[in-house]
């Protein structure tokens, strides 16, 4: 019974009284991460600060019921926002919520077609470079927060950081970065100051979303116009979510749904743009805090969501009254504690290419501030590697037998398209025996490629008048070999 999916289900959301204690808590801790980014954000999108919170409120409601990773938190993220730059720069806003619902419907079939499993081709390198970049982005979008400003901004920033690592040892009963916004909000307060607060961040809600459908054109030109910005919106999203929740898989060494959470993604992102909202993912940052904190199950998502809708309308007076250096605080204890430090000693005793595998990753990402760039170049190059690594294990070998005047060529290793001109090569097209014996018992044809340059060699052979014999061929490969050159086979042919 406890293994059933509504059972499992279940147990998501009421896993213990303390755990819910714990995930209303660290939901909270997320919901004040979420502001700052997610108006940033919206500058980067160019659009109003309250497009970028709308859709994070709308996507965390419900990607908490509909997600298929557990203390996950979503929002408006900034990779999408970087895609969607370009469309609003040129359409304006209407077209970006038509583009965040075409996006939503493709990460929908994204999911149904189960694309998730695209992630089993990431390696940990490419995962590490992909956390430590992460970190590094979150800490550099706290510095247009720390230039230009007076030393009592930096004085708050240090406390908070104090607070946020001493205060465990006082208390675990609440996230030592609640109780950071708390005393700092309360400080600037009562001894006022020259320092930012977030209603200077830009201006806050103050209404509900409402449903609407995007005022654009339904026909086949806006289809035109805003395709190819959804499919990057719902790529770069699906992409970011996916390593998100790999993440979260590893720091509380528990699985996910990877193609639930992509499907829920989508019907999150429709639903934002229903609700006037941007497009968003997994936010890796928001997500590590709420998992550092406490967050464990679908109650911490919810949290975050619901949360920050109170932030934007009743408990608008008051939050705009809190310190932003208590929020650069936060965010860069998610940094550190983000970045895996134990991947600079690796660098010396793991494989050089794991290395580098991992900076390439970090460097591109930072550079681009794009994620999913990061990730495919590090997936590119771990792809390559393997290949030149595969190949090398490939070798033949020759034996020659003089009493019946024929050569065996033994064959092992992996033949497939980077090893198989290595493969032909290794053969005397114009051989002085009268039989060749091709061994293929210690290896395995992968592609095309590889048929085609068996069957090459074999028929040049025969075309010198050798007498050509290819055997060992195991089942799959044998398969292969007959359906794409059976003459291979022929001795006579």
């Amino acid at each position: 019974m406890n293994n059933t999916p509504f059972s499992r289900y279940r147990a998501e959301w009421f896993n213990g009284a303390g755990n819910a204690r714990r995930d209303i808590l660290a939901g909270m801790v997320g919901t004040f991460a979420l502001i700052p980014e997610v108006i940033a954000f919206s500058f980067v999108a160019g659009i109003d600060p309250q497009v970028g919170l709308f859709a994070s409120f709308v996507i965390g409601i419900v990607i908490a019921f509909a997600g298929g990773r557990p203390a996950m938190i979503s929002g408006a993220a900034g990779s999408v926002a970087l895609v969607a730059a370009a469309l609003v720069h040129t359409h304006g806003l209407q077209y970006l919520l038509a583009a965040t619902l075409m996006a939503g419907l493709i990460q929908i079939v994204f999911g149904l077609l189960k694309l998730d499993v695209l992630m089993r081709f990431v390696s940990r390198s490419v995962r590490t470079g992909f956390v430590n970049a992460l970190a590094i982005l979150i800490f550099s979008a706290q510095l247009p927060q720390m230039l230009g400003v007076t030393w009592h901004t930096y004085a708050m920033i240090g406390g908070g950081l104090a607070i946020i690592y001493l205060a465990p040892r006082i208390t675990t009963a609440v996230p030592s970065p609640l109780i950071c916004i708390l005393i700092l909000t309360a400080i600037s307060i009562v001894f006022p100051m020259p320092i930012h607060v977030v209603a200077d961040l830009g201006r806050l809600p103050s209404s509900l979303p409402s449903f609407t459908l995007p005022s654009v054109p339904f026909d086949w030109q806006t289809m035109r116009i805003v395709a190819p910005y959804a499919l990057a919106m719902a790529a770069v999203g699906f992409l970011e979510s996916m390593m998100t929740a790999s993440v979260v898989d590893d720091l509380t060494e528990t699985s996910s749904s990877k193609a639930r959470e992509c499907t829920g993604l989508g019907l999150a992102n429709v639903a934002a743009g229903l609700f006037g909202g941007i497009a968003g993912c997994g936010m890796i940052g928001q997500t590590v805090g709420n998992v550092r904190y406490g967050g464990r199950g679908r109650i911490s998502t919810l949290v975050a969501g619901v949360f920050l809708l109170l932030v934007m309308v009743p408990l608008r007076p008051w939050v705009a009254q809190v310190p932003v250096a208590a929020l650069v605080a936060i965010m860069i204890m998610v940094s550190i504690s983000t970045f895996s430090w134990a991947s600079i000693r690796d660098l010396a005793r793991h494989p050089k290419v794991s290395g580098v595998v991992m900076l390439a990753t970090v460097i591109v990402t930072v550079v681009t501030h794009d994620l999913s760039a990061g990730v495919a170049v590090g997936v590119l190059l771990s792809g390559v590697f393997f290949a030149f690594k595969v190949t090398r294990l490939m070798d033949v070998s020759t034996l020659y037998e003089a009493a019946t005047d024929t050569r065996t060529y033994k064959v092992s290793g992996q033949i497939f398209f980077a090893s198989a001109d290595i493969f032909a090569d290794c053969f005397d097209l114009r051989d002085t025996a009268a039989h060749v014996r091709i061994d293929l018992a210690a290896s395995h044809l992968w592609d095309i490629t590889a048929v085609g340059a068996l069957e090459e060699v074999v028929t040049k052979m025969r075309h010198h008048g050798i007498a050509v014999e290819v055997i060992g061929l195991n089942q799959a490969s044998a398969i292969l070999v007959d359906r794409l050159a059976p003459a291979v086979g022929s001795p006579g042919a």
